[in-house]
């Protein structure tokens, strides 16, 4: 099927004023159009994907915004909303007494066809995670899938709407998702909720999840995976090993604990006693890391690949793309082989971590890596890096640097902010994922410490404090006391929360 594109873009002209109307439909490629971005007491500005534009000389004043309010439908709590019966998003922008001060208009598109890339995979009836940077296209195809599985492969199929961009505004939902069901979500944080409802009341054989990104949406998908109904989601992060180094999220991939092995057993593997396993199965079987929007890189085992990742060596990946016929090209890459070195395995040419810092303090950086005993790689060209780390502030202004990184498929970081237990956070959560991949590995030094304080405690010794980590890392020794029967408590606050090891009498 060739793709078919329709985007309704009569409809969102129309709810601007026509002194920015106008000059919007001068352009020749308007319908390339991305978004406009209205802000008070700034000229508005149109975006294209290969430049930017002032559509007037004249300043946004609070008319304009409310001209364009008033034509479209309510703000939901996310500070979202949208055109009844089409696929387009406006976001708020707010002052502090709730005013709205600033608009962006985002074009949405319903692209046909877009899933031939993966349609076999999600036709199999496994659950399939799409990951991928913002505006690659994951919701698209989310939307597509869902029009496909009730269509073509006539199954029942539910999809929870958290934010109306998978169906669009209003009550009725947008022909793209052909016979697929929508249920709305009245708040963001009721999402899992939903997840869970649609499950119960409905009988769906497939459910479609836009942006799982919380505990408990993760505890929800595996719940409904559990009962045997087939997920199709997408998640915060752009590869596999993203979601690894997100604690949240770990559990969509089967969650990541700290366990001990014997003697024999460790000598037999190669590594220490204290290592980084997968905890259970999976919530979703097959994870696609959108690339591109006609480029994919397919993980089609991804307990597999954890488990490959966790022992430091790149797993087996499967590359497709859409070559200039439209068709499907598939290059299926091998497992990196792996050399004994000094009674460890490590994976052939198998780079070093080199972290490129971008709006976020180097120094600061250096100093808490020296603090937590780290050894880190900081590099001055982004060319030499292998991941990418920026604050939440310059990351939206998506930046020619970031840009650049995300062309490349450079991982890329956000930090919440530029703080020290932000920094401290990141760093703790990096060295827990990284394993043998990098240079950060003292991830091994905070188990063993683990280890050595229970079995102290265990002899009769009082109890002990460990050094401060980060939260991920205190989990995993909150697992080691509990695994040698003994009362585990994290004390104090960051940068310096601890876990204290105890026997059950002691408080």
């Amino acid at each position: 099927m060739q793709k078919v594109i329709t985007d309704d873009l009569d409809a969102l002209l129309d709810i601007f004023p026509p002194h920015i109307k106008t000059p919007l439909l001068k352009q020749s490629d308007i319908s390339e159009l991305l978004e406009v971005v209205l802000d008070l007491g700034r000229e508005p500005e149109a975006r294209f994907p290969r430049r930017e534009m002032v559509l007037d000389k004249k300043e946004i004043d609070e008319s304009d915004l409310d001209y364009v309010v008033t034509r479209i439908g309510k703000f939901g709590e996310d500070n979202r909303a949208g055109i009844e019966r089409t696929l387009h998003r406006i976001s708020a922008i707010r002052n502090r007494r709730g005013d709205v001060v600033g608009l962006t208009c985002r074009v949405g598109r319903a692209v046909f066809g877009t899933i031939n890339i993966i349609e076999d995979l999600v036709k199999t009836g496994k659950s399939v995670l799409l990951l991928g940077r913002p505006g690659v296209g994951k919701t698209t195809m989310l939307r597509e899938v869902a029009r496909v599985l009730a269509g073509e492969a006539g199954k029942r199929v539910v999809i929870v709407d958290t934010s109306n961009e998978i169906a669009g505004d209003g009550d009725i939902p947008h022909p793209a998702i052909g016979h697929a069901r929508r249920m709305q979500v009245a708040a963001p944080s009721l999402q899992h909720a939903v997840m869970i409802e649609a499950v119960e009341n409905h009988m769906p054989e497939v459910i479609v999840i836009d942006e799982i990104g919380t505990e408990l949406e993760a505890m929800a998908a595996r719940t409904i995976a559990e009962r045997g109904v087939q997920l199709v989601g997408t998640a915060h992060g752009n590869t596999l090993e993203n979601l690894m180094m997100n604690p949240t999220l770990t559990d969509l991939i089967g969650g990541i604990q700290s366990v001990t092995l014997g003697d024999e057993e460790a000598r037999r593997r190669g590594t220490q006693k204290s290592i980084l396993e997968r905890k259970s199965p999976p919530t979703f079987d097959i994870v696609v890391e959108i690339q591109e929007r006609d480029r994919v890189a397919i993980h089609p085992d991804v307990g597999e690949a954890v488990d490959i990742l966790l022992r430091g060596i790149p797993p087996a990946t499967e590359t497709r793309w859409l070559d200039e016929n439209g068709e499907v090209r598939i290059e299926k890459l091998k497992e990196e082989k792996t050399v004994a070195v000094k009674g460890k395995k490590k994976a052939r040419d198998n780079k070093d971590l080199k972290l490129f810092l971008f709006g976020v303090n180097k120094s600061r950086v250096l100093q808490i890596g020296h603090e937590m005993h780290l050894d880190l790689d900081v590099v001055g060209r982004l060319r030499d890096a292998t991941m990418l780390v920026t604050s939440k502030n310059y990351y939206r202004r998506k930046p020619q640097r970031v840009r650049d990184a995300e062309n490349e498929h450079i991982p890329v970081y956000v930090l919440r902010g530029n703080t020290p237990p932000q920094i401290r956070q990141f760093l703790g959560t990096l060295n827990a994922g990284v394993g043998d991949r990098g240079k950060v590995r003292d991830v091994q030094a905070a188990v063993d410490e683990a280890e050595e304080a229970a079995e102290q405690v265990s002899e009769g010794g009082e109890s002990i404090d460990l050094s401060p980590q980060s939260a991920y890392i205190r989990r995993l020794q909150h697992l080691i006391a509990q695994r040698n029967d003994l009362r585990s408590q994290s004390r104090g606050r960051d940068p310096n929360r601890r876990v204290r090891i105890y026997k059950e009498q002691e408080r």
